[in-house]
């Protein structure tokens, strides 16, 4: 006589399969939230550093317009642009405006430059070169704050982007971020006559 074996029922196989299938899911959905939050704060992280880097250029102005007041028969008009401009910088909150405060900034203290050229005193003052040396070095570390961001930026949005993440990213509120773009003209040599009007 043939012993009967203890078979699992149907219903239970499928069962086991389905709760299988759910907790893969789960683990898919999981990794892929934890890996949009990381490359999220990645981009938060490169944002504030990009911050922190245009902030050390606008804490330097203060400086740059004292030492220009006490030598030069006080160019009042620019001055008061690079302070405008600077507390612009302080106020933006996007890759958008900062770029625009930026840009301000970057006009103002071209005007201010021209000027200084006026005052040789200035120019040979140990301390506005020592300003225009901590400034030099400030641009190239924005420069290389933005292209970290930007970067940054990139892997976020392809993540985002990119099927079958973006479902998960759409439920959770993953939106693409913005690059840091160039200033529309900026391709273009500037013309120094039109800084002195």
């Amino acid at each position: 006589m043939a012993k009967k074996g203890n078979k699992i029922p149907g219903w239970a196989i499928a069962l086991v399969a389905v709760f299988v299938v759910i907790f893969m899911v789960a683990l898919w959905v999981g990794g892929t939230y934890n890996s949009l939050v990381t490359l999220d704060e990645t981009v938060n992280n490169a944002w504030g550093n990009v911050q922190t880097a245009y902030q050390r250029r606008a804490d330097l102005i203060p400086n740059l317009v004292a030492t220009v007041k006490a030598y030069s028969d006080y160019e009042g008009d620019v001055l008061t642009e690079v302070t405008a401009a600077r507390a612009s910088v302080g106020s933006a909150s996007t890759p958008a405006e900062l770029q625009a405060a930026g840009n301000e900034m970057n006009s103002a203290l071209a005007r201010l430059l021209v000027v200084v050229e006026n005052y040789p005193d200035l120019k040979a003052n140990q301390n506005y070169l020592d300003l225009q040396v901590q400034l030099e070095g400030t641009e190239n570390r924005i420069k290389v704050e933005r292209d970290i961001y930007n970067n940054a930026v990139k892997q976020f949005n392809v993540k985002v982007r990119t099927f079958p993440t973006v479902m998960i990213a759409g439920m959770f509120g993953f939106e693409k971020k913005d690059f840091f773009e160039a200033a529309e003209g900026s391709e273009n040599v500037p013309d120094v006559g039109a800084l002195l009007e």
